[in-house]
């Protein structure tokens, strides 16, 4: 049995778009803290970015009291990502920007508020269905696949290697034995945009040889002999014919590399999550869920699980919690199922204040990982004792 997860670099074009969507609403939040903001005057944004060839779109709906520089911050954030010339796909410096921002619609702005929406609560800013997940096949609790394509992601990002460019993504499969747990990794699969300008021609063979030897590196516990390796598999991908010179970007279009990898019953849900602000449950739901499976696992209850969360536009309870092991449980999922709202506070205000989601700084990392930093408030195992004492 083979599973595979597929990860892209933060210079793809649809990861670029995320970052920006990101970074605008970092922005916004630490501008609003220097005004005094708490989750009762918080801002509520709901941004969305185009990419096209030299061209960025910011659209979306943004309800707040200050006022950012939304050209400025997409220039800095495309420079930042390593877009700092034309030949490269695309050039922060001299792309277009058009903004078509609007204020958030006061229909939907008082459900989010507790001074005028119908229940008097901090409710959902949208309704929504989403999964978390967990599983045992790493020290993360995430699947395998998943964390090795996103660790030779990062490294590709991290190598230095200006033949590199930005622009870049892959795959990791991996073998799995009866009882559904990894073996080896079978094939890695990296294919990344190429500056030539950065390789004398005698030395263009020796690049998938330094390919290679960076994807083998990060993934050494699991690779064998026989592993194969995929590198550029059309023969030439020259950077300057990447990014938004060779494809559109657009937000929320990369949610099956940011949720589990595809990993097979790490169902999505929801919708696009880095670009909105956390009263959004696309948002902070994700980490919710994934910090109730995470904690059920950790808690030894069950080897997989999701969590399933419902919510309505303007009510801050979830409307439905469903939990599934796959037949791993301790105890049967309808009890774990049960207790979840007496261990967790699953409301957009709880998880907001519980997740620092009105931190700036998270937000920008956002883009890059979901889960993988062990410093996301949400990927704590805190609520372990609390579980084990209430499932008794």
């Amino acid at each position: 049995m083979q599973i595979t997860s597929e990860g892209v670099k933060i210079g793809h074009p649809d990861m670029v778009a995320d970052s920006i969507a990101a970074n605008i609403i970092a922005a916004i939040i630490n501008e609003e803290h220097k005004i005094c903001m708490d989750i009762h005057c918080m801002p509520h944004c709901g941004i969305e970015v185009f990419l096209g060839k030299g061209l960025c779109v910011v659209g979306g709906e943004v309800s707040t009291r200050v006022y950012i520089d939304i050209e400025r911050n997409v220039r800095e954030t495309v420079l930042k990502i390593g877009y700092n010339d034309s030949a490269l796909g695309l050039n922060g410096s001299s792309m277009g920007i058009l903004n078509t921002i609007i204020p958030q619609s006061p229909d939907i702005n008082i459900g989010t508020r507790a001074d005028l929406g119908k229940y008097k609560e901090i409710g959902a800013g949208d309704q929504g269905i989403i999964y978390g997940f967990a599983c045992d096949e790493t020290p993360e609790l995430l699947p395998l696949p998943y964390v090795l394509v996103n660790r030779m992601m990062r490294a590709f990002e991290d190598c230095g290697n200006p033949v590199f460019a930005p622009d870049g993504k892959g795959q990791v499969t991996v073998d799995y034995d009866n009882n559904m747990r990894p073996l080896r990794v079978a094939t890695v699969l990296m294919s990344n945009a190429i500056d030539y300008r950065k390789v004398p021609e005698k030395f263009r063979s020796a690049v998938e040889d330094q390919a290679r030897q960076i994807a083998m590196d990060c993934l050494a516990d699991w690779i064998d002999n026989e592993t194969v390796f995929l590198f550029n598999p059309t023969g030439e991908w020259n950077a300057v014919n990447s990014c938004s010179a060779a494809d559109s970007g657009v937000t929320g279009r990369k949610l099956v590399v940011q949720l589990y990898g595809g990993y097979p019953g790490a169902q999505l849900g929801g919708g696009s999550i880095v670009n909105k602000s956390p009263e959004k449950v696309d948002c902070s739901a994700v980490f919710g869920s994934r910090y109730v499976a995470k904690n059920i696992v950790a808690a030894g209850l069950a080897s997989k699980c999701s969590v399933q969360l419902a919510y309505a536009i303007g009510i801050a309870q979830p409307i439905s919690i469903y939990v599934n092991t796959f037949g791993t449980g301790t105890v049967a999922d309808e009890k774990i199922a049960a207790v979840v709202n007496t261990v967790f506070d699953l409301t957009p205000a709880g998880m907001i204040d519980r997740f620092q989601l009105l931190n700036g700084d998270i937000y920008k990392k956002l883009p890059k990982t979901l889960f993988m930093d062990e410093n996301y408030p949400w990927e704590k195992t805190d609520r372990v004792d609390k579980l084990k004492a209430v499932i008794q």
